[in-house]
């Protein structure tokens, strides 16, 4: 029991040096404690990273999957952990895994089942936003990422830069010119 008191005490540590002024950030401070072995810091950067994997994935495969997917991209993560060069760089790299995955998910061959048109075509508020996050998806890639995870996920244009690795320029122009496309495409005037 003392050497879990003292790795959660180290991972506290180190990420409170992080924050204060250490010369890594929070999230590289995590990284090299899972590095060494401490567990409950990959728990950290689960809590941090988990939206960001979500939308991620939200955005390329069927929201009844993403779920599982979100737990293989981390377990995915964390066995490959040690491969990770630049421990600053967590974010891109795990953003990475998780549109790789989503890729091997479209690659696998899976039987569906075509529907009746008999079944009744009502409007419900999880049916109207499953046909937005269609429409989202139709988007082009870069767009549709930033939009899941800003409308879905509720992250800011910083956050989304931060966590992804991409440019906070990039995320702003992505952002609004995605916003732009999809009113267009779901009929909104400009005045919204």
């Amino acid at each position: 029991m003392m050497v879990a008191g003292k790795a959660k005490t180290s991972a506290v540590q180190a990420v409170e040096s992080a924050e204060s002024g250490g010369a890594k950030s929070p999230e590289a401070a995590l990284v090299a404690l899972v590095k060494g072995g401490d567990r409950e810091a990959f728990g950290r950067l689960y809590d941090l990273y988990a939206p960001m994997v979500h939308g991620i994935l939200l955005a390329r495969v069927p929201f009844d999957e993403v779920g599982d997917l979100v737990q293989d991209v981390f377990l995915v993560a964390f066995r490959k952990l040690a491969t990770l060069r630049d421990e600053a760089a967590f974010g891109g790299w795990l953003a990475m895994i998780a549109r790789n995955r989503a890729m091997d998910f479209h690659r696998q061959s899976r039987e569906t089942e075509a529907l009746s048109d008999e079944l009744p075509n009502r409007t419900t508020p999880g049916r109207e936003a499953a046909e937005v996050l269609d429409v989202i998806r139709s988007l082009p890639e870069a767009y549709c990422e930033t939009l899941v995870l800003r409308l879905v996920e509720g992250m800011t244009g910083p956050e989304i830069a931060g966590r992804t690795g991409l440019q906070p320029d990039s995320v702003r122009v992505n952002l609004h010119r995605g916003m732009k496309l999809l009113r267009e495409k779901l009929g909104i005037g400009k005045d919204v």
